[in-house]
């Protein structure tokens, strides 16, 4: 990247630090008269004056040399604070961008107030204008660029990468340089006695970047002390339930690996920005969804899924990323796809700019699996490329003093690569530290039109009760002014509501509208569902309506996952047989469950992860499903996948659940005694929905 030369500055005997004060001064300024709506012409020219300073100074204090690294840094920290700022600020007003363009015309005016900032300073200016900053070039041809990250870029381009920070390790003279190396090193995890170890060496649990009130897993804060030691690169293949999120999330935070990118795919990427606000609440977390027109292009923690990735590639290549994140990371095995080699391709682009990126590979797929396909894993890490092991890793090798053609190659060299960062802990290595059995939730996003159908259905619930509510009260006060909400009479429409339910057969109310929730999340359930199975072994699947099941076991078919089906309307011979070929035969690896039909009287401790498609509505009937596999004989802990959808009612129940479930441990503990009813639920539901109404009213509801 090319620099910018500083222009001889003639001193007037004040230091060069004054001019950070002007610029902070001018750029509360500008975003004052921008806070109150003026922006005139006076303001467009100050801040373009500032950015011209803003540029300039930034390049000068790079090429100084008479001051130390640590003056420089602190410098061109304050220097980037103060441009953040004009940046957030620019965002309000469109024609300040197009000041900030390359090919921007620079006024007079705007050169004028530059030098008399300059003079302001202390500072007689040059009469040379340097060249412009050139921006490194993209990985690739940009598909689409949010208006967000324009903004970021145009308005402070000091974010851009910082290619002189790069330091790649360089390999040492070797006696391996001739040998071909990939082919015994992926031999060598296939020779692996069952005692041998796949897993690095982790110091000591560390609790210090764990937020308060929260408490991390003993496993989890080993690897999060591993990043604070200044490891970088992790292969993180832990079984499902383990807590892998929050493991990446706060190995980040001990590696100030930020920005971060993060790569999921689609049915998990909303539960990693609900996890990011848990673990790391300082950071601020952006989803892309489609073009990425809502996104924030300030954010410290940028979600992608995989799906989208070809329209973003180009720009998240010139982001500045000082680490990234790739979630069920077998999703790029296959080195030909698309996917693979866009995650590639920013890996390297990470690497090439930042000297000690933090690199997280996560997946719970056994190391023993398709052992070839973990090369598109191992270069994503940077331990390899096309041909060859990179620098750490061919110096790791050498040093063991052996050659592929020594008997004591093979386990010295899979130990080289255990040591790169490869961390596997299974659910029965670590029993002691997670509960019996848990609930994990899972949030997704109900995109398209189901999802925009459902959230307008509900607001058109929230409307008619309110409507109630406001009618009920005019009769019964003579239309005599009440303060705030009447809470018995949010109760009563309530219950209102529940009746009309319950017996009509037209018109929206809180069971339809579970229900087609249901079907909404139907497709991203069963794709979590396939992932957990290869990931984890057998799962069982529990869904309450036949259309859920019937999308389930058609996902499960076109991604060739075999599935027993056990509902209600089968017969005893059918069911049972079903049943032996989930318990009995290795191939099948999903029972998808009618949870009515199937939460009673089942053995299916075969399997160790449940997905909960669709809520029930009462704890208990969740309880007696989570059971089929959590009883006498399982040798592991049991987690149950409750898939939610954010934002809509489907979250409200969820936590009613959970809030009745708490008021007997019996429930907890497996108890078939009822804990509160399923109308109770119902009726809290519609209680919490009409109050919401009622606080936003009128304009929420208007909306």
């Amino acid at each position: 990247m090319a620099r910018r030369t500083a222009p001889r500055d003639r001193r007037r005997g004040r230091d060069r630090d004054d001019v950070n004060s002007v610029l902070a001064r001018a750029v509360r300024e500008v975003e004052a008269a921008l806070r109150s709506g003026r922006v005139t012409p006076a303001t467009r020219t100050k801040f373009q004056a500032v950015a011209l300073l803003l540029r300039d100074e930034r390049a000068r204090v790079r090429a100084e040399e008479t001051r130390s690294e640590t003056h420089r840094a602190e410098q061109l920290k304050r220097l980037d604070d103060i441009a953040t700022i004009l940046a957030k600020s620019a965002v309000r007003d469109s024609g300040l961008l197009a000041l900030l363009a390359e090919d921007a015309v620079v006024s007079d005016e705007a050169r004028a107030l530059k030098r008399h900032m300059l003079k302001t300073a202390g500072i007689e200016p040059g009469g040379d204008e340097p060249p412009p900053v050139e921006l490194p070039a993209a990985a690739t041809k940009p598909r689409v660029v949010p208006q967000s990250v324009v903004s970021r870029h145009l308005a402070n381009p000091f974010l851009a990468p910082d290619f002189s920070a790069a330091r790649p390790s360089a390999p040492r003279p070797t006696r391996l340089a001739t040998w071909e190396l990939l082919g015994p090193l992926l031999r060598s995890f296939e020779r692996a006695g069952g005692g041998a170890s796949a897993c690095m060496a982790l110091p000591a649990p560390t609790s210090r970047y764990t937020p308060r009130g929260l408490e991390l897993m003993p496993h989890q804060a080993r690897l999060v002390a591993a990043a604070a030691a200044g490891h970088r690169t992790f292969l993180l293949a832990d079984e499902p339930g383990l807590g892998k999120t929050a493991q990446a999330l706060l190995a980040a935070e001990a590696a100030n690996a930020y920005p971060l990118l993060v790569v999921v795919p689609n049915v998990v990427k909303t539960n990693w920005v609900r996890e990011a606000g848990m673990w790391t609440p300082r950071r601020s977390a952006t989803v892309i969804h489609g073009n990425g027109d809502s996104i924030d292009g300030f954010a410290d923690i940028v979600v992608v899924n995989y799906e989208v990735l070809d329209r973003h590639v180009g720009w998240l290549g010139d982001f500045g990323f000082r680490g990234m994140v790739v979630d069920e990371a077998h999703f790029i095995k296959n080195k030909a796809s698309q996917r693979s080699q866009h995650v590639l391709a920013l890996s390297e682009r990470i690497r090439s700019f930042t000297a000690r990126p933090l690199l997280m590979a996560l997946t719970g797929t056994p190391l023993i699996n398709d052992i070839e396909d973990f090369l598109a894993i191992w270069q994503f890490l940077g331990w390899i490329n096309e041909t060859k092991p990179l620098a750490d890793l061919m110096n790791a090798l050498d040093e063991t003093g052996l050659t592929p053609a020594d008997p004591g190659f093979y386990p010295a060299a899979r130990q080289c690569v255990v040591d790169r960062g490869i961390v596997r802990r299974r659910k029965v290595d670590v029993a002691a530290d997670i509960p019996a059995r848990r609930i994990a939730d899972l949030p997704v996003e109900l995109d398209g039109p189901a999802g925009r159908s459902i959230r307008a259905a509900e607001r058109d619930l929230a409307r008619r009760m309110v409507a109630r509510y406001e009618e009920a009260l005019a009769g019964r006060r003579s239309g005599a002014v009440v303060e705030g909400i009447d809470h018995d009479l949010v109760r009563q429409v309530a219950r209102w509501e529940q009746k009309d339910a319950t017996t009509s057969t037209t018109g929206e109310n809180v069971f339809s509208m579970m229900r087609r929730i249901g079907q909404a999340k139907a497709g991203l359930a069963a794709d979590y569902a396939a992932q957990l199975a290869r990931s984890a072994g057998k799962v069982v699947f529990f869904a309450k309506h036949v259309d859920v099941m019937d999308v389930a076991e058609e996902t499960f078919a076109k991604q060739g996952v075999r599935f027993s089906s056990i509902r209600g309307d089968q017969t005893p011979a059918s069911r049972q047989r079903n049943i032996d070929d989930f318990t009995g035969d290795p191939d099948v690896a999903i029972a998808v469950c009618s949870l009515t039909a199937a939460g009673v009287g089942l053995n299916l401790q075969v399997a160790s992860n449940l997905v909960l498609a669709e809520l029930s509505w009462t704890a208990a009937e969740q309880t007696q499903a989570i059971d089929r596999s959590h009883r006498i004989g399982q040798a592991q802990p049991v987690t149950a996948w409750r898939i939610i959808a954010a934002q809509t009612i489907d979250a409200r129940i969820a936590e009613l659940i959970d809030s009745k479930a708490g008021l007997a441990a019996q429930a907890l503990d497996g108890s078939e005694e009822e804990v509160g009813s399923s109308a109770d639920v119902q009726h809290e539901a519609l209680v919490a929905l009409l109050t919401d109404a009622l606080s936003a009213a009128p304009t929420h509801l208007a909306s």
